[in-house]
């Protein structure tokens, strides 16, 4: 299901590219706002099919992202490997029972170990 709606996120995502390629830029930007009275009683614009397939294709992956986070596991893929993981890390040392043996000391070297032959 997840690999389902991943694919269809990107294929969306390819779409709304190709749309927000294909249209003709419409010009002016901030700057048409104010370029005077002649916007404030104009004919309204209708909206194209190119511009309602950008809106469309936008809501849509907005719609699919939030499905995505809701199908994920909150664990994650290896959710049993995590949580042994976080218990060898919580669970305490074991410390070694102190020793009281003492470990023996080598001979000392004596002169006539040391001659050359």
């Amino acid at each position: 299901m997840l690999y389902t709606i991943v694919i269809l996120a990107i294929l969306i995502c390819v779409l709304l590219v190709l749309i927000v390629l294909i249209q003709n830029p419409k010009g002016g930007g901030l700057s048409s706002g104010f370029s005077g009275s002649n916007n404030i009683m104009g004919v309204q614009r209708t909206g194209d099919f190119l511009e309602k397939g950008t809106w469309v294709l936008a809501a849509s992956l907005m719609v699919l992202a939030l499905m995505i986070n809701v199908v994920v596991d909150k664990g994650g893929a290896d959710s049993q490997e995590g949580r042994e993981i976080q218990d060898m890390i919580n669970k305490p040392a074991a410390v070694p029972a102190p020793s009281n043996m003492t470990l023996p000391s080598a001979p000392a070297a004596t002169p006539s170990d040391t001659t050359k032959k």
